[in-house]
């Protein structure tokens, strides 16, 4: 999110929106309190959903495709499913594995497995081979549910998977299973885990982030009852992948803090968003900020103006679209927020500000940083310096009691997140790995990520884990990989400086070929700069700065390739692909 078109948030832009907030109060008072639980408090997600079914039992959970289930519906069904799973061996502690896409079963076997007390382990279904395998193995799971349609992912593997149940089974087997609440999901504690988020951290492959039920009561809490505020009667309609923590954290909470409906789309259309929006009476969505560009993308239409939707959440949506975006479609609030899966604060646009990622109460610093190793600086006292006031910097959460950092499964990953002894001896904060700019009033916007890992389609990529597909090639000796900007997108697009081996020649289609067997398809580098070194630093560390700095501009030394598609690989740069890029028809 760009910072150039609001550098403060003043105490009148706040003001402003005061009055249009009076009708929320009174649920917002009620969800100050789940602010207030305690890890040992009993807290959990499988409780807040239980206890919606029973306050609300006929009134809709989910609608998936035109069909729908009642709160009193789902819980039967959920219920059914967690007797499945107990009768295959899951209890409260254990994990269950779960690779599938978006339908109402991957719902109900989420719901199953937390019910019990039981962790999820979510898995990105585009994952292959050894990525794949890698993020089994962190799992350490003692179940693992696959649906038919993941059958391919699953046959990349070098290994069999241990502990399968298929979802057709599952569901086969629960239709005869009993349909009342299991007891230990009123005994589940706010400090137990609930869900295992896969993030790519900032290198290396994928790391599972912790997400206890603590953590995300406190985000229905802040980011759903104080920040969206769903009302009973709304339904918001989320078609993000339910492996990312955007839907399965932030949209479920907030449907559940309400005691709303949870709209589910099997995958984002450009051109049939509005259509499905329709159908499923939606009066809200879940966004990531390329969701809002490739909508203003297309041709202007009647729906653009027919829905109900009076409110949008998400992260991403650039500030130059901002307005564009509200204006066309008719969108009165945008609740955008800041927030990551490991990351022990949130922000959430609570006041209705345009262009800001919102509010943040928890303590934080914006300090500065070096370009070169992305940490932070400290002075000749040893201590940390804060960014200047509306200036930019790297964001670090302060680490306490009431705001704990829950890491990855990988222990030392996640001490190396944290910066002790920061500002005086003895205080903890946790690097996010972001920059942001300081807007005042507590109010933040994010500029970039810095590190190894940047964003693109709504997705963290690895670039450690592009340059290992890469290296794999015969005809690449040595392969740096970066995230460079395209005017008019969001994120940062793959790129990749290359050397090749003596006396080959570049081959675009068998490259493309390669790398897409090995790589989910946003992880697949657009730009290809074939040079004949790669400088290192001192320590044998590539110098990625300089190379991002240059981008895909061309120069005299090497010669530079695109992607422009599976089927015709690595192409020939010529003018006009980054237009291309932005316009979404290239690459194919």
């Amino acid at each position: 999110m760009s910072t150039d078109a609001r550098s403060t948030v003043t105490l009148s832009d706040i003001a402003r929106r005061l009055p249009s907030m009076a009708v929320d109060v009174p649920s917002m008072l009620r969800s100050a309190l789940g602010m207030l639980v305690r890890p040992g408090g009993k807290s959990s997600v499988g409780l807040y959903f239980q206890r919606n079914a029973h306050q609300h039992p006929d009134r809709p959970f989910l609608r998936f495709e035109g069909k729908t289930f009642s709160y009193a519906e789902a819980n039967a069904e959920v219920n059914r499913y967690a007797g499945v799973l107990v009768d295959r061996g899951v209890h409260r502690g254990d994990v269950v594995g779960v690779l599938m896409t978006n339908r109402p079963e991957t719902i109900f076997v989420v719901l199953a497995t937390v019910k019990l007390g039981a962790t999820v382990g979510l898995l990105n279904h585009h994952q292959r081979d050894t990525v794949l395998a890698h993020s089994f193995g962190l799992l350490d799971s003692v179940l693992n549910v696959v649906g038919a349609e993941c059958q391919e992912a699953l046959d990349t593997l070098a290994e069999p998977l241990a502990n399968v149940l298929y979802a057709q089974d599952l569901d086969k087997a629960a239709r005869d299973a009993d349909a009342t609440d299991p007891p230990v999901c009123a005994e589940i504690t706010a400090q137990e885990r609930a869900f295992l988020i896969f993030t790519s951290g900032t290198t290396g492959l994928p790391k599972a982030s912790v997400m206890t039920h603590l953590r995300w009561t406190k985000s229905m809490a802040g980011l759903g009852g104080l920040g969206i505020r769903l009302r009973g009667t709304d339904t918001l309609y989320c078609c993000l992948p339910l492996y990312h923590n955007n839907a399965l954290t932030v949209a479920l909470s907030s449907v559940l803090s309400a005691g709303a409906t949870f709209a589910l789309g099997r995958k984002f259309s450009a051109s049939g968003f509005w259509d499905e929006i329709i159908r499923e009476k939606s009066t809200a969505f879940i966004y990531i900020g390329e969701v809002c560009r490739y909508l203003l993308n297309q041709p202007a239409k009647p729906v653009d103006r027919q829905h109900r939707v009076r409110l949008v959440v998400g992260n991403g949506l650039r500030p130059e679209l901002w307005d564009e975006f509200k204006n066309r479609f008719g969108i009165d609030r945008i609740v955008e927020f800041y927030g990551a899966s490991e990351v022990n604060i949130a922000f959430v646009n609570a006041f209705g500000v345009d262009r800001t990622a919102g509010f943040g109460p928890l303590p934080y610093a914006i300090v500065e940083y070096d370009d070169a190793t992305g940490k932070a600086k400290r002075g000749s006292d040893g201590r940390l310096r804060r960014a200047p006031s509306g200036g930019v910097g790297l964001l670090l959460a302060k680490v306490t009691s009431r705001s704990p950092a829950d890491g990855y499964t990988d222990k030392a990953a996640s001490e190396a997140k944290l910066v002790r002894d920061g500002f005086s001896d003895g205080d903890v904060w946790f690097d996010t790995g972001d920059l942001v700019r300081d807007q005042g009033w507590h109010h933040i916007a994010f500029v970039d990520r810095i590190g190894d890992t940047f964003r693109w389609k709504g997705e963290n990529v690895a670039s450690t884990e592009v340059e290992a597909a890469l290296a794999q090639a015969d005809t690449i000796a040595q392969a740096v990989v970066y995230g460079v900007d395209v005017p008019g997108t969001d994120g940062k697009a793959g790129m990749a400086a290359v050397t090749l081996y003596p006396g080959v020649e570049f081959d675009g289609h068998a490259l493309a070929d390669q790398v897409y067997a090995r790589l989910p398809g946003y992880a697949v580098p657009l730009f290809i700069r074939v040079v004949p070194e790669l400088e290192q630093t001192s320590t044998f560390k590539s110098r990625k700065v300089e190379l991002r700095k240059q981008g895909y501009q061309p120069d005299g030394e090497s010669t530079m390739y695109v992607l422009a598609g599976r089927a015709d690989g690595y192409v020939p740069a010529y003018d006009g692909y980054a237009a291309d890029v932005a316009a979404g028809t290239c690459p194919r």
